[in-house]
């Protein structure tokens, strides 16, 4: 068989530093020179071979420019393929050494890139690659794309350029509906028998961890068979860092599955945890396709590609520089795993390329989708995963969708019988956003826009009108409620509702009179008026003026719910009134409808109603405990209001959670490295931090008390680690605390997290340090500032081991970077609280009489959780530094035990650093 020629751009390849390049011509000759020589030279060359051409142009300081991007060619050739989106990182990705100098690194790229056109001529007969040559045709004569001829040169063939390629419904597989899974059997899971499973996962010669198999042991009780309804088996266990609780829990969790014939759910706090979870997974299957059969991972509609949105898209996809990142998505599409754009096998950095426009119009959005209305419901991601799931080993889902699916009654999914929560000291946390209420401008514009669809502007939202057109079709009795609901939605927000609000324009609807009356009474009573981020107030005492506007605005939702339930009623009627005439696919299309009524309209229109009946309820008594806490936000985002409304927070919200997730269930394992507060004081109360434990995590409000369990890390933390306290850093001075993060990043020397309590304070320090360190080769990224998800962060700083990264709480918990690409963490002050209504009504309601404890639980456990990310394995070494000299001693009691904690000054922390660091490494 002839082999095809592989053909390169004729072009220097260029790898860029801050404000210096290092520039080798296609001839062989190496330049390192000033980003204004290297931008000279680039004017009279063909495009350059880059990795990453718009953060290439911004080290270097110069305008964008034309380039041969690599990260194009990989995401075009191995598409669905993780890689670090630098250079170093796509060296590792195509299992090369990465050089440890540029100029090496400008040499190797143009054999990164020949590697990956003949991995696309190895491929080329594969089905992925059927179209390729026709896309690629069409990218080179109408996108003037420079990697357009050396892929039709791998593929050995020429094609007629086309946007077919693009429609890639076409070719995605239908998922079939099964019958309903018969009920799960009983049979039990040992702690013998968690022991072998554990044991066969890990392999004959695995590292024994004996704490691993106590931990798996322990775990088993959570798949005991359950003896009462409404008292699962519930099993609490903080296993220490270093343990592997993950695969010490899928050992119980995955034997159970298969023996009872139902999936275990395993939730997880963020989507970075879920893909970290993901891969753990791949030591139990390890074969892929059986993997994928056996382990699905499940998120919120909005993070998968919308195929809907893909054809809209395709439409369009003559616009300017809108081709090629649609061709790479559709690339992606044909081979990813399960259509997670936001997460999974996605390259999070094709958002950073190309701008979010680009990317993230093709996700679903809140209340958009139409279910079997649509031309694409067969090939749905969405409804692919939904149906694996059923069928399922292990289902890896979030916090988030597996509490608003148990408030919907258990969902699109149905109720789970075991569950694993990992990262279990979030659940308060994830509770407490999901089992709230939120009656505000931005809610109820969302509302307004569900029901009435686009009102201007480019959207394809069809509104209720048009997703119901072939339900309601000529029927009065359908018809004329939804007319009477259409007219009622009036009331809500109208587009542009936030520039009147801000300006204090006359409202223009009902719901717009309530918030300018809510706006007035935040701006009259809030403690700091004049300060660029949100402010709240009470609800009591409540103004005249308030109270009427509410009045009228609880007339104008009953006036909308009110048709909206018949419409609902008469749709569901239908269901039972015409089973005999229905065709299965009208049936499934008016249980979508009702399903869509129910949730996105009735539920929160109930909610709100029942929030503004309680405006006209005579105040609470002080000190009496409430229910609910009740207040009054208006939000801003640097500096300018973009939301105004009433919010409603259980203020216990494990109750929520113990009654609709956990008292359904069978059996329950939650499980985390910090679940209880240990002050390390020599005062501590085993059986207090237990108690504390369940109440945060919901274990109290269950019937039968939870078992018990605790492993401790295997790490030898006394010799691994060194914990400072700066003390003479003022955290109230921007410049002190920069100079702080920069000198302690110099004396790593890279290879280090900065922590944050706020984004205003992060990216103020960002500004000040990334153009210092990059001049010493440290190259920093910082969440909320570099346009990349935080798994794409995570990759870059685990690739690049002298890079830097800042960020807030997501890189405080989710964050597993093992060896010296972590080795320094600063945290920029300690992460108290946020002094808001709703902390202080829990602070004084849930702290048992003692509110400073309640508060230094809080910040000892994000400090404990900080820590934590330091040390990932045995051979790990790190210091951790607090830039906060009022800090408590009595906080950073609670890290690990053997830690001592030293208060010295600047130049004493920033030595020390650097001396531990360099320290030759010891035998562990």
């Amino acid at each position: 068989m002839v082999q095809p020629r592989l053909l390169l751009p004729d072009s220097p390849a260029l790898i860029a530093g801050f404000g210096r390049g290092t520039l080798l011509t296609p001839d062989g000759e190496l330049f390192t020179g000033s980003a204004l020589e290297i931008g000279r030279r680039l004017r009279d060359m063909p495009p350059p071979m880059v990795v990453h051409a718009p953060a290439t142009a911004k080290r270097l300081g110069i305008g964008a420019f034309p380039a041969c991007d690599l990260l194009e060619l990989f995401a075009f050739c191995q598409p669905a393929r993780p890689a670090a989106p630098t250079p170093r990182g796509l060296a590792i990705a195509l299992d090369r050494d990465p050089p440890a100098d540029d100029e090496a690194m400008a040499a190797l790229l143009p054999d990164l890139a020949t590697a990956l056109l003949r991995h696309l001529a190895a491929g080329r007969n594969a089905p992925l690659n059927r179209d390729a040559a026709a896309l690629a045709a069409k990218l080179g004569a109408d996108g003037n794309w420079p990697w357009a001829d050396s892929i039709l040169a791998a593929l050995g063939q020429q094609a007629r350029p086309s946007l077919d390629p693009l429609k890639v419904w076409r070719r995605l597989p239908d998922w079939e509906e099964a019958a309903p899974p018969p009920p799960p059997s009983a049979h039990p899971v040992t702690s013998a028998d968690a022991r072998r499973r554990l044991a066969e996962i890990l392999g004959e010669g695995a590292e024994q961890r004996p704490q691993q198999s106590d931990y798996a042991s322990a775990a088993a009780a959570a798949f005991e068979a359950r003896a009462t309804r409404g008292a699962p088996n519930l099993v609490l266990a903080e296993a220490g860092t270093g343990t592997g609780k993950t695969l010490g829990y899928v050992a119980p969790a995955s034997l159970w599955a298969e023996r009872n014939g139902a999936p275990v759910w395993i939730s997880t706090f963020t989507r970075n945890l879920q893909r970290q979870i993901d891969q753990e997974t791949a030591r139990l299957y390890p074969e892929p396709a059986e993997r994928r059969r056996r382990i699905v991972v499940r998120k919120g509609r909005e993070n998968y590609l919308c195929l809907l949105n893909m054809e809209e898209a395709v439409g369009a996809a003559g616009m300017a520089g809108a081709l090629l990142p649609l061709a790479l998505v559709a690339r992606w599409a044909l081979a990813t795993r399960d259509g997670d754009l936001m997460g999974g096998d996605f390259p999070g950095w094709l958002t950073e390329l190309f701008g979010p426009h680009a990317v993230w119009p093709l996700a679903d959005r809140r209340g958009e989708c139409i279910h079997s209305a649509c031309g694409h419901y067969k090939q749905c991601f969405v409804e692919h995963s939904i149906r694996r799931a059923r069928g399922a080993t292990l289902v890896i889902a979030n916090h988030a969708l597996v509490m608003v699916q148990a408030a919907l009654g258990g969902g699109e999914d149905g109720r789970p019988l075991r569950l694993v929560f990992d990262e279990g000291h979030h659940l308060f946390d994830a509770a407490d956003a999901a089992f709230s209420a939120d009656m505000t401008g931005a809610e109820a514009a969302e509302l307004r826009r569900w029901l009435l669809g686009a009102e201007g502007g480019r959207s394809r939202a069809r509104g209720l009108s048009r997703r119901l057109e072939d339900l309601v079709g000529d029927r009065p009795d359908l018809l004329l409620p939804l007319e009477e609901a259409l007219q009622a939605a009036r009331a809500l927000p109208a587009p542009g509702w936030p520039n009147r609000l801000s300006d204090g324009e006359d409202p223009r609807t009902t719901a717009e009179g309530f918030l300018q009356a809510v706006r007035r009474q935040v701006l009259a009573r809030a403690k700091d008026e004049e300060a660029g981020y949100g402010i709240e107030c009470d609800i009591h005492p409540l103004p005249e003026p308030v109270a009427e506007a509410a009045s009228i605005l609880a007339e104008s939702l009953t006036r909308l719910k009110t048709p909206l339930q018949s419409l609902h009623d008469r749709l569901a009627a239908r269901l039972e009134d015409e089973a005999e005439e229905l065709e299965v696919g009208d049936r499934i299309r008016i249980e979508a409808a009702c399903r869509g009524l129910e949730r996105r309209a009735l539920m929160p229109l109930t909610a709100w109603t029942a929030m503004l009946g309680t405006l006209s309820a005579p105040p609470r008594a002080p000190g009496t405990r409430p229910d609910y806490v009740d207040w009054f936000a208006l939000d801003r985002r640097e500096g300018r209001e973009v939301d105004c409304g009433m919010h409603r927070h259980h203020l216990d919200p494990t109750q929520p959670f113990a009654m609709a997730v956990a008292a359904p269930a069978h059996g329950l394992l939650i499980t985390s490295a910090t679940l209880r507060d240990e002050t390390g004081s020599g005062e501590d109360d085993p059986e207090a931090a237990w108690r504390a434990a369940e109440a945060r995590t919901g274990a109290a409000h269950l019937p039968s008390p939870a078992i018990r369990a605790a492993v401790a890390s295997p790490f030898d933390y006394a010799t691994r680690t060194r914990a400072f306290v700066v003390e003479d850093v003022s955290k109230t001075d921007p410049a002190q605390i920069a100079s702080a993060y920069r000198a302690l990043f110099t004396a790593s020397g890279g290879g280090a997290l900065g922590l944050f309590t706020a984004v205003r304070r992060l990216r103020d320090v960002q500004s000040r340090i990334a153009q210092p360190l990059a001049e010493r080769g440290i190259p920093l990224y910082a969440q909320h500032v570099d346009a990349m998800d935080n798994a794409t962060l995570v990759d870059v700083f685990r690739a690049e081991e002298a890079a830097c990264l800042l960020g807030t709480d997501a890189m405080r918990d989710g964050v597993d970077v093992p060896g010296r690409s972590l080795r320094l963490l600063v945290f920029d002050r300690v992460p108290w609280p946020r002094p808001s209504i709703l902390h202080r009504e829990r602070r004084t309601h849930l702290s048992e009489g003692q509110p400073k404890s309640y508060d230094d639980a809080i910040a000892r456990h994000r400090l404990r959780q900080a820590f934590g990310r330091l040390i990932r394995r045995a051979d790990d070494k790190g210091v951790f530094i607090l830039l906060d000299r009022s800090c408590p001693s009595r906080l950073m009691a609670g890290l690990p035990p053997g830690v001592v904690v030293r208060r010295l000054g600047l130049r004493d922390a920033v030595a020390e650093t650097r001396a531990f660091l360099d320290e030759a490494p010891a035998t562990p």
